[in-house]
């Protein structure tokens, strides 16, 4: 039975990656997991899930940008965690706006659609007497 998991055959060399390459598969991997198919994702490239949330910390946290290659990334410090972390929630409260914003604008409507076929049906029975 073979596998085909980032451990597959044997233990392998330490990978590195370019700063390029884990913004890009960050970016497929968030695709990937919008389409509900993430782990695949990561089985495909022989990712792990906590490389993700790494990655993704430093690039919330801005440590992946303006870095040159072979530039080392580090870890971010405690305010860029806290940036990370307010502007994931500010996403995040920015999309419950989005989608309450766009519930009670259906809300809003509900009264006019049913008075309008209130109105119709009403129309119908006077037509018919």
């Amino acid at each position: 039975m073979t596998s085909e998991g980032p451990r597959a055959d044997r233990p392998r060399r330490r990978r590195s990656f370019t700063v390029a390459e884990k913004l890009r598969l960050l970016a497929g991997y968030e695709q990937a997991v919008a389409e509900g198919d993430g782990n695949g994702y990561l089985r495909r490239n022989g990712l792990y899930s906590s490389l993700m949330s790494e990655w993704r910390r430093a690039r919330d946290a801005g440590l992946l940008e303006g870095k040159k290659p072979g530039q080392s990334v580090g870890r971010p410090s405690g305010d860029q965690a806290e940036i990370a972390r307010l502007r994931r929630e500010l996403e995040l409260a920015n999309r419950k706006i989005a989608r309450t914003e766009a519930a009670l604008d259906i809300m809003g409507k509900v009264p006019l659609l049913l008075f309008e076929r209130a109105r119709s049906g009403l129309k119908m029975i006077m037509a018919a007497r």
